[in-house]
């Protein structure tokens, strides 16, 4: 059977191979309802059960997303995201919420358009849904028989609130919702929805690869689980702002819960600090209010003044004082019922702050229970340890990098949660490694990898960025695609079948860079974005030699994803062999033109005007050096030369990784100080760039969740699929370290080790898996190495 990217286990035969009995459903006038803007279309349909079933698999997607209810039952969220020709669905049993009798399945489908899009959700341009019973049994709830629909009035949309930010914020806009317009219980068994109308047939629903599918949407089994979404409550209150000013709200307590009543006449305006960053549905129970407005602003930060494009006065996080708050804002507009009501959002938001806003009419208004926001996120599972009392500090930087991650981490990677929620590869590759560190997951990973290989266009490359419905290339991002395919099959065991998948997309890049080089063995001039770092001296990133030709910096990115390839395609010799020598050639090229004699740095062009760490990080990392000496002499003269263009959060990756490369990998513990300095400005995630920054949430700066586990304490895969393991402790100063990480995949093993170390004497206990994947290997400290067998064992150097 050929191999496939996509598990098919939940799904039965008859589905992968044919066009499916259910068709896509939507509304008769859809596409007239959105107004070039966005809208909610409400899908009910009521299914009969002679008895509660055991199981009740249905198969779930829509265009552009759903929630899903069942009997009232919030169930989940979806399509996972994806591209026209790979479009996700769910695959759900809904038996634990059927009964016997009369069940509602029903869906809130919502459609943006226009500027309103995101621009990381691609669509066909037409709202649509789709239900499939995975038997005959479940054919009942297919799509569109039965299912009646309406759109849902309530709903309007404006991304005025993100014009303001001056700043590139493409995740969708603020909504307003007007409750006296929404069909109250819509979800529920009690409705009546003989006024709504039937839902037309628009498309078939058709497998990827089916034959002659006349549809918008391709369709492949989700690849990620279901997203997590816990309760939490909004934050403590910071501020309050009353007019007029002696309006008070009323806090009391009533069947156990805090209420707070908002007077008539009044406007107050609360401020909550979540304490932390976070992401999350905003919740609120609210009761009576007729003719009142409701409003909820989100920031990362509050702003010490206005701000101009691009200028971000934030201060320390912590503070409020003579600050404002500029962001998303959503607005409710309560229909007075004295019965409590949800209000909630479509889409998740991104906080630490929150300022919720209760402008009141002639009546009161209630908050039944304090506002409350359902955190969401991929559900990592946190498996590793990390423990150096020497610095406890060290712990916290791998708390907000955690907390980063997290916060990033979604259907898919994404940049950041607040601004753009878009999966770069550059970013992905720091993220993928640290979230594998940490948890032993590969399954988010993995979903990146494909759906880059999803984004290459017919010349080769791949997108920066996928999925997006805006087409962006960021070239150089294409080389550390094919660097992560590297990182996966490295650390992943029993990944050869699907690494093998990825390898002519891997080939397809690298042609192209090929096609580029110049009579001096250097990358000709390059088309595209050639971002590289957020430094102050490139314009948009962009290094010397980049757009010209000639450059030293992305050339050398290409010298190691050549050496990358020449592994991935160990078993066809003829490939590997001449990809490895033509990695060799590029470098002894860019050694030949950009290494300045006098300083041993490498140049950013053959011109020596310019020189970065980022060229010389690569240079490490690549193997330029010649001898051990001449590798430790061009580390340190990178990190003491001040004059050189200095690596942002971003690139100091790589130079994490540069430390470990040339022998001084006991120094990266000294080189934390941009981190400490975030810390110090009250930020509990870590941020895009040096202040003043735009984004407070970017999980590219949270490297030090990786290099503490595979630098400090050293734990590294030995060969493809963590044959074996690898061990180099570089400890700094520590006198003590304790850690562990787990093997990725879905086995339960785990290498760790605890550090003792007196004077030049260390003692290592290290426990490897009894078993399989990483169970022998080596630990090596000092220039010493030994051998390590499969349980717990301590050695002493």
């Amino acid at each position: 059977m050929p191999f496939s990217r996509y598990d098919l286990s939940s799904v039965v035969p008859e589905l992968h191979r044919r066009t499916w009995s259910a068709k896509w459903a939507a509304h008769p006038d859809a596409l007239a309802a959105l107004n070039g803007a966005g809208a909610v279309f409400l899908f009910r349909k009521l299914l009969l059960l002679d008895a509660k079933p055991e199981r009740f698999v249905i198969h779930i997607s829509a265009d552009q997303r759903y929630r899903l209810f069942i009997n009232g039952n919030s169930v989940g969220f979806g399509p996972a995201r994806g591209d026209l020709m790979h479009w996700r669905y769910e695959t759900i049993d809904i038996a634990p919420y059927l009964t016997p009798g009369e069940n509602i399945l029903a869906a809130r489908v919502h459609f943006l358009a226009g500027e309103n899009a995101p621009v990381a959700q691609a669509t066909s341009g037409f709202p649509a849904f789709l239900v499939q019973g995975n038997t005959e049994s479940e054919a009942g709830a297919n799509t569109p028989d039965g299912w009646r629909v309406a759109v849902d009035g309530a709903y309007s949309f404006t991304m005025e609130h993100a014009h303001r930010l001056q700043a590139y914020a493409v995740v969708g806009p603020s909504e307003i919702f007007d409750a006296t317009r929404h069909p109250c219980n819509w979800n529920g068994n009690d409705f009546d929805d003989s006024g709504w109308v039937e839902a037309k047939m628009l498309k078939q629903a058709a497998p990827f690869g089916t034959e002659n599918a006349e549809t918008h949407w391709w369709l492949v089994p989700r690849t990620v689980p279901l997203m997590e979404e816990t309760w939490r409550g909004l934050g403590t209150m910071r501020s309050q702002v009353s007019d007029p000013p002696d309006a008070q709200p009323i806090r009391e307590k009533r069947w156990g819960k805090d209420v707070i009543t908002f007077p008539a006449n009044s406007t107050i305006t609360l401020l909550f600090d979540h304490g932390a960053n976070t992401c999350g549905f905003p919740k609120l129970r609210v009761s009576g209010g007729a003719g009142s407005t409701i409003t909820l602003g989100y920031a990362e930060a509050l702003l010490e003044t206005d701000i101009t494009p691009g200028a971000f006065a934030k201060g320390n996080r912590d503070e409020i004082e003579g600050k404002r708050l500029l962001g998303y804002m959503d607005t409710w507009k309560p229909d007075g019922a004295e019965e409590p009501q949800t209000l909630d959002t479509l889409w998740w938001r991104t906080f630490r702050y929150a300022e919720l806003t209760v402008t009141t009419a002639d009546a009161p208004l209630t908050l039944s229970q304090p506002p409350s926001v359902f955190y969401t996120g991929y559900p990592w599972e946190r498996k590793a340890l990390f423990e150096v009392p020497d610095m406890p500090e060290l712990s916290r930087i791998r708390e907000v990098g955690w907390q980063t991650l997290r916060l990033c981490s979604h259907e898919t990677f994404m940049d950041c949660p607040y601004y753009e929620q878009l999966q770069y590869a550059g970013d992905t590759r720091i993220q993928a490694l640290a979230s594998l560190y940490e948890t032993g997951d590969p399954r988010l990973f993995k979903n990146a990898l494909m759906q880059f290989d999803d984004s290459r266009a017919s010349f080769g490359l791949t997108m920066s960025r996928h999925p997006s419905r805006v087409p962006q290339v960021i070239t150089p991002f294409s080389l550390w695609w094919v660097c992560m395919v590297h990182d996966y099959l490295r650390h992943v065991p029993d990944s050869t079948a699907f690494v093998r998948s990825l390898l002519p997309g891997v080939r397809s890049v690298l042609e192209w860079f090929t096609d580029r080089l110049g009579d001096d063995g250097l990358l000709g001039p390059l088309s595209d974005w050639n971002f590289v770092d957020w430094c102050d001296e490139w314009r948009m990133g962009v290094p010397p030699g980049a757009l010209e030709g000639g450059g030293s910096i992305i050339t050398l990115q290409f010298v190691l994803a050549l050496q990358a390839a020449a592994e991935l395609f160990a078993s066809d010799v003829h490939t590997a062999d001449g990809y490895a020598q033509l990695a060799q050639k590029t470098r002894a090229a860019v050694r030949e033109r950009c290494l300045d004699g006098d300083t041993m740095l490498v140049a950013d062009t053959p011109g020596k005007t310019s020189f970065s760490q980022h060229g010389n990080l690569l240079a490490i990392l690549a193997g330029m050096g010649e001898t051990e000496a001449e590798t430790r002499l061009l580390m340190a003269r990178t990190l003491d030369t001040p004059t050189l263009t200095q690596a942002t959060f971003y690139f100091r990756f790589y130079l994490g990784r540069a430390l470990m490369a040339s022998g001084a990998g006991d120094e990266y513990l000294d080189h934390l100080q941009p981190w400490r300095d975030m810390l110090a400005l009250g930020l509990t995630t870590w941020a895009e760039k040096p202040e003043p920054t735009r984004s407070d949430c970017h999980a590219w700066s949270s490297s030090p969740n990786y290099e503490f586990f595979a630098g400090v304490l050293g734990i590294n895969p030995g060969g493809n699929g963590w044959e074996t393991t690898q061990i180099t402790p570089h400890l700094g100063a520590l006198t003590v370290a304790h850690g562990s990480v787990p093997i990725p995949g879905d086995g339960d093993g785990t290498v760790a080790v605890s550090y003792t170390r007196d004077g030049d004497t260390l003692r290592a206990r290290v426990w490897l898996p009894e078993t399989g994947a990483g169970s022998t290997g080596t630990i090596a400290w000092r220039g010493e190495s030994r051998d390590l067998s499969p349980g717990e064992q301590t050695v002493v150097f």
